[in-house]
């Protein structure tokens, strides 16, 4: 049986890729740059396509490129793009919402056949604590991401009791893609000091999380958006 990890050169996704290899899985990569998917899909012994999620035709390709027998599938795909609402244009509010929810739905639909051929099937999408929270100048991830939340609770519904649909909603993790946040010492701390846990998020803290949920260890978990977050969601930490 086959994961297919749309995202799967980033941090989150290559560390997903790593531990659902290890546990015996096969893995297929999905990702816009060749090198990096080529290079981890040969450290598995998995496969890979090349695919710009904003392309609907080469993702449907690259999902079909995993072949007929899917066991599960994460889309580790998103965006962390702050400006306050006065400066958001059409085009970002527009593409963040393609990007993070608008892809996630269409690599679902492509992807059902195949996941729906085997034993069944788990989906894991991604959110984000901002969703609940509400925070400043979050409104286009927060807006999208909750879109994605709302694909993940239909999806649930619609797919059951074949296949499986989850979501984790992550704070702010040590990733390529947060780099711009957490390259900073001081805005790093100043960020880790606001949850109770008294640190930011690894990779690894939310591929385990993923990882679960796509195993069958979670086998009665569905709809479910699964805060993983140093205790964010419950408010900053008191001194």
């Amino acid at each position: 049986m086959t994961v297919l990890i749309i995202g799967g050169s980033g941090g989150v996704g290559a560390a997903l890729a790593r531990r659902v290899a290890a546990r015996g899985a096969h893995v297929h990569l999905v990702g816009r740059r060749e090198a990096p998917l080529a290079d981890l899909a040969a450290e598995l012994g998995g496969g890979y396509s090349t695919a710009d999620v904003m392309d609907g035709a080469a993702l449907k390709a690259a999902v079909l490129a995993a072949g007929p027998d899917l066991a599960g599938l994460a889309y580790c795909v998103g965006s962390i793009r702050l400006k306050p609402l006065s400066r958001l244009t059409d085009a970002e509010v527009t593409d963040d919402f393609r990007l993070n929810a608008g892809a996630a739905a269409l690599a679902v639909q492509a992807a059902l056949p195949a996941l729906k051929a085997g034993d069944g099937g788990s989906v894991v999408l991604f959110s984000t604590v901002a969703v609940g929270q509400g925070f400043a100048n979050h409104a286009a991830v927060a807006m999208a991401k909750g879109a994605v939340e709302g694909l993940v609770r239909a999806l649930a519904a619609e797919l059951a009791p074949k296949i499986r649909v989850n979501a984790i909603a992550p704070s702010l993790t040590r990733t390529p893609l947060a780099a711009g946040m957490t390259g900073s010492p001081q805005i790093a701390a100043a960020i880790a000091a606001a949850h109770p846990l008294q640190r930011l998020g690894e990779a690894e803290d939310i591929a385990a999380a993923a990882d679960f949920l796509l195993g069958p260890t979670s086998g009665w978990v569905t709809g479910q958006i699964w805060g993983v977050d140093g205790g964010r969601s419950i408010g900053s930490a008191k001194g």
